[in-house]
């Protein structure tokens, strides 16, 4: 099938690995310009070189919000105006309702909704401009049955979703979509790190999700690459999960 991403460029938040990364190489794939972010520039540079050899890597982290509504600018620079956008903003330290203090409550609003906000405000008039742009969110089944010990991500991932779906509706005419992938359990470094190993999360998975497994960051890359194309044009405003059957509403 093909995509029609030949000529758009894609900006991925947070793509050095895991779910990132995959959709930086579904893109590529597609025959997409990328540019890959993160806040390691050695990191993100290998993981371009393993994605393709016109990948172009940037280094920048989302609490930096000025060098969040400079980073399309860049990217401009290097591939061509922003016309995908994958907010992939990680995920916020696990704990309860009340475990955490004010300082890391504002640090997870910053990161998970106002560096997309920031971002969106960037490549959205371009996109306008030109009747075509594809944004995505990277987000969790925990904006719709909230996670046990992840307060933090519960809590600003539903914010996010309500953004994004508040967007859709005003840009929908403009030729421009805006999704929310909700990520269940994952193969990938964060699933290992909360469940204490990654064969501990894979027997969870074979305990808990309908599919008897964990997701591949290649199975998100695909679905992603689909949302951002061509043929997702009548799909927006929309939260699609990926997670096994584990939602059960």
């Amino acid at each position: 099938m093909d995509l029609g991403l030949i000529g758009h460029t894609a900006l991925v938040m947070a793509s050095s690995k895991g779910i990132g990364k995959a959709v930086a190489a579904a893109l590529a794939r597609e025959g997409a310009g990328v540019a890959m972010v993160s806040r390691s520039l050695e990191r993100v540079q290998e993981a371009a070189s393993e994605v393709g050899p016109d990948v172009v890597a940037l280094a920048a982290d989302t609490d930096d919000l000025d060098a969040m509504a400079a980073l399309p600018g860049e990217v401009e620079k290097r591939l061509g105006p922003v016309d995908i956008l994958v907010t992939n903003t990680g995920g916020p330290p696990p704990g309860q309702a009340l475990d955490h203090g004010i300082d890391d409550w504002e640090e997870a609003y910053r990161s998970l909704v106002l560096a997309p906000k920031v971002l969106i405000e960037a490549v959205l008039p371009g996109m306008r401009e030109r009747g075509w742009g594809r944004i995505l969110n990277v987000g969790s089944t925990s904006t719709e049955e909230p996670i046990p010990g992840l307060a933090l991500s519960n809590v600003h991932r539903a914010a996010t979703v309500g953004f994004f779906e508040t967007l859709a509706r005003e840009v929908a005419a403009d030729g421009v979509t805006v999704n929310t992938v909700a990520t269940g359990r994952i193969a990938t470094d964060r699933a290992a790190a909360n469940a204490g190993s990654m064969e501990v999360a894979e027997e969870r998975a074979r305990r808990d999700v309908p599919a008897k497994r964990l997701g591949q960051p290649e199975e998100f890359g695909d679905l992603a690459a689909f949302l951002c194309s061509e043929r997702a044009a009548y799909i927006t405003g929309t939260v699609i999960p990926i997670d096994g059957g584990m939602l059960r509403g």
